[in-house]
C-alpha cells in the first residue's frame, strides 16, 4: 500500500497511477486527519465487486465453504479438458 499526500500526488500523477496500475499496489492520498482517499486499479476494483457478489448471500458463503472444505480434506476430483 502506498501513501502520498495530495501535493505529492499533484507532482507525479503519472508515476502513482503507473504504480498503482503496474503493481498492483493501493494508493490512500492524505486529506487531513482521518480524511483520504483510496485509488485502486479498475482490475483490483473489479474483483473486489466479485467477491462481494459471491459473498452477498447465506447460501453463496455456504457453497463456497463447502468447496473450501473439501479441498483441504482432499475430497477433490481431477479431471482432463478436452481439446477441440
Amino acid at each position: 500500500m502506498l501513501t502520498t499526500s495530495i501535493s505529492d500526488f499533484r507532482k507525479d500523477i503519472k508515476r502513482y497511477f503507473d504504480q498503482v496500475t503496474g503493481n498492483f499496489e493501493t494508493l490512500i492520498i492524505n486529506r487531513g486527519k482521518d480524511n483520504g482517499v483510496v485509488i485502486m486499479s479498475l482490475k483490483e476494483y473489479n474483483s473486489l465487486c466479485a467477491t462481494q457478489h459471491e459473498l452477498s448471500s447465506k447460501e453463496n458463503v455456504k457453497r463456497l465453504d463447502a468447496a473450501i472444505e473439501k479441498l483441504r480434506s482432499g475430497d477433490v476430483q481431477s479431471k482432463s479438458l478436452m481439446e477441440e
